[in-house]
Formats: structure tokens, C-alpha cells, sequence
């Protein structure tokens, strides 16, 4: 049963992922078609992502009224019926209403799992819960592309994914008992005295040190990959000069790189700690934005997008499993709450700020701001690792 329902919690987050990479694949053909401006890919991007920090910084209040379950079910359904909206959107004006709900569907869900693998499961049970993520990241476009190959059909595409989204409705539907039952062990299980680590830290999570610079970390993370996703089709057609079907692949490749990496980082987090695998990944990331910036052929840019993503992938997860053990259990579903929505903020106003300025500028510009977001979260990561060193000697003096 337990296993089955992990399954359960993995299929979910490829629910999570299928929307993600769609509107950038398919921005492209769909500028043209409704006429827009370039950067209005980044407007409805702000949409989706703040309806999904509000219902981030809601998912505490949520979870106690209505369970992880009913949460994965309500937010699948509203993904789902969001899709199909904006596969029918007869403008521009339509697809920034229904992109409101497609964002509210995701944050409250993307917390609850999070935080719920994080304290109750090992390391390479949240790498694997971020690679479903990147199944369904990678299968977007893929889905997009096939549609868009021959004839443009761009709707199709989305409702072809809001057709998978209502199969996994239907199966969380007739799955929710194993929620519940699940749920209760859980809240018996911490009924149960135990003891906690508290690394002597304040009750107050923000002026914990090192809190805000992971954050910032967090934000600049999630607001490089949303950033290459959604710009990275354009990049390749304006830039590379290939056909926007042959540019939505290599993005599909991108998330295929990330879902791929995230696999891999679940064997290798066996022997290898979170934070030497948050280092390499940053290293990797930043040698494929490098490849990106170089006047070089097609081939080395289309391996820079594999870099980033196999690069990006162990990044997320291991920040995020690695916050009890950073800030202490009893922080950890506060702090969580606080990176998901600083994440999703970060994916919120990076993109579209990139978008405008490659409006004003060209999009050549987006690997220069990539390299420079993977430098940032370099420092910050390696000044935390420092200050977590501090604290450990400190702890063990005392």
C-alpha cells in the first residue's frame, strides 16, 4: 500500500509538469496566430505563477481543512479543465483568464508533496518525485511538437495534454480513500513522542541565518530554468535559425535533460551528500549557458541546452530535501511554504523581465542572464554551506 501510494504522489507531479513547458513550445506559432507581442508569453507567465504562489502560501490553511488528497484531486481537475480553456481561447485576453486557475491548480499540491517527501521520505525519493516532474515537463512538448510539425495545430496540443490531465483526475478520484488511509497513519505517526533536532535555532525561520540567502537561491533557481523554458524555443528559432517544431524538440530535450539528470541524482545521492550534488549540478548548468554565449555550430548550442538541463536537475530537490537538515524538522513546513513561494515568484517575474528586455534588445541575450542567475546561486549555496559549517563547530564546542 505504501508503495502504490508513492506511486500515486509521483503520478501527481507528472500533473505538474505536462503545463509547464507547454506555452513556451508552442509561443512561437501562437504569437503569430493571435498577433501578440513577444513579450506577452512573459504576461500570461506572471498569471500562472502568482495564482500559484497565492495557493502556495494557502496550501497550510488547505491541507488541514481538506487533506493531500482532495488537494492533488481539486488541483489536477482545475489543470485539467484550464488546458482544455485555453486550447478553445479565442484570444489573447482568454488565455490570461484561464491562466489563473492553471496556476492556482499547482501551488498548494506542489508544497503538500514537498514538504511530505521531505520529512518523510530519503533523499532519492525526492529526486525521483522531481524527475515525474520533468516526465511531464519533457512529454509537453514532445506533444506540442508532433502537433505542430506539419500543420501548427497548437490547440490540439493543449487539448491533447488536458485530455491526460482528466485520466489522472479520474484515477486520483478512485484512489482517494488510499489518501485518506494513508494520511491517517501519518497523523497517528506524529502523535507519537519524538524528538526533534532543532540546531538551536530561532522559532522565527527568517532570521535564521542563511534562511534569506537560500531563498534568493531558490529564486534565482526556479527563475532560470521557467526562463529557459519559456524563451528557449525563441532563442533557438530567432537566434539559431531553426524551425520552431525543430526548436520545440531541443526544449523537450532541455526537460529531458533535467528529468534524465534527476533519475540518475536519486542512485547517486546513495553515496554522494546533497550539497556536493547542488555544486556540480551549478557547474555543469553554467558550462551549457557558456556553450550558449559562444558564436559556435547548432550542434554545441543544442548540446548546451542538455548541459542545463542535466545541470538544473539535481539543484531543486537536494535544496529542498536538504532543508531539515540545514534549519531543523521542526522549520521545515514553515520553510517550505516560504522557498515554494519565493520559487514560484522567482519563475513569476525573471521570465517575463527577460522577455521585455530581449524586446527591447534581441533574445540573444538569454544565456548572458542565465550564466549570471547560475553564478549567483553558486555563492549563495556555497555561503550557506559555510555558515552551516560555522554552526556545526559552534554546536559541537559548546
Amino acid at each position: 500500500m505504501a508503495t502504490f501510494f508513492l506511486i500515486m504522489i509521483y503520478l501527481s507531479f507528472v500533473s505538474l509538469g505536462l503545463p509547464d513547458s507547454l506555452l513556451g513550445a508552442a509561443w512561437p506559432v501562437m504569437q503569430a496566430e493571435y498577433g501578440a507581442a513577444f513579450g506577452m508569453a512573459g504576461v500570461i507567465n506572471i498569471v500562472i505563477a502568482s495564482g500559484t504562489i497565492v495557493s502556495s502560501l494557502m496550501s497550510g490553511a488547505l491541507l488541514k481543512r481538506l487533506g493531500t488528497g482532495r488537494i492533488t484531486l481539486i488541483s489536477c481537475l482545475m489543470t485539467a479543465a484550464a488546458l482544455l480553456g485555453f486550447s478553445f481561447a479565442p484570444s489573447i485576453l482568454w488565455l490570461m483568464v484561464l491562466a489563473l486557475p492553471l496556476g492556482l491548480g499547482a501551488g498548494s499540491v506542489d508544497a503538500a508533496l514537498n514538504h511530505y517527501v521531505a520529512t518523510h521520505y530519503q533523499a532519492h525519493h525526492m529526486s525521483w518525485l522531481h524527475c515525474f516532474w520533468g516526465v511531464g515537463a519533457t512529454l509537453g512538448p514532445i506533444i506540442m511538437s508532433g502537433f505542430m510539425r506539419d500543420y501548427g495545430l497548437w490547440r490540439n496540443g493543449y487539448l491533447t495534454v488536458s485530455l491526460i490531465q482528466f485520466a489522472l483526475v479520474v484515477l486520483l478520484a478512485f484512489t482517494l480513500p488510499l489518501w485518506k488511509r494513508m494520511e491517517n497513519i501519518q497523523n497517528h505517526a506524529a502523535k507519537e513522542p519524538h524528538v526533534q533536532q532543532s540546531h538551536g535555532l530561532s522559532e522565527q525561520p527568517l532570521r535564521i541565518k542563511g534562511v534569506k540567502l537560500t531563498l534568493l537561491t531558490f529564486l534565482f533557481y526556479c527563475g532560470a530554468e521557467a526562463s529557459v523554458g519559456l524563451w528557449g524555443s525563441s532563442f533557438l528559432v530567432n537566434v539559431k535559425e531553426l524551425p520552431a517544431a525543430a526548436a520545440a524538440v531541443w526544449v523537450a530535450m532541455y526537460y529531458g535533460g533535467i528529468t534524465v539528470g534527476r533519475f540518475i541524482t536519486g542512485f547517486v545521492t546513495f553515496k554522494v551528500s546533497n550539497r556536493v550534488l547542488i555544486r556540480s549540478g551549478l557547474l555543469i548548468s553554467f558550462a551549457g549557458a557558456a556553450l550558449l554565449m559562444l558564436p559556435l555550430p547548432i550542434f554545441c548550442s543544442v548540446i548546451g541546452f542538455l548541459l542545463l538541463g542535466l545541470g538544473f536537475a539535481p539543484i531543486y530537490p537536494c535544496m529542498l530535501h536538504d532543508t531539515p537538515e540545514r534549519f531543523g524538522k521542526e522549520q521545515t513546513q514553515k520553510l517550505m511554504g516560504y522557498q515554494m513561494a519565493v520559487a514560484y515568484t522567482g519563475a513569476t517575474f525573471l521570465p517575463p523581465l527577460l522577455g521585455w528586455l530581449a524586446a527591447q534588445t534581441t533574445v540573444s541575450i538569454l544565456p548572458f542572464f542565465i550564466a549570471f542567475y547560475i553564478a549567483f546561486m553558486l555563492y549563495g549555496s556555497e555561503r550557506v554551506n559555510r555558515i552551516m559549517k560555522q554552526r556545526t563547530v559552534q554546536s559541537e564546542t559548546i
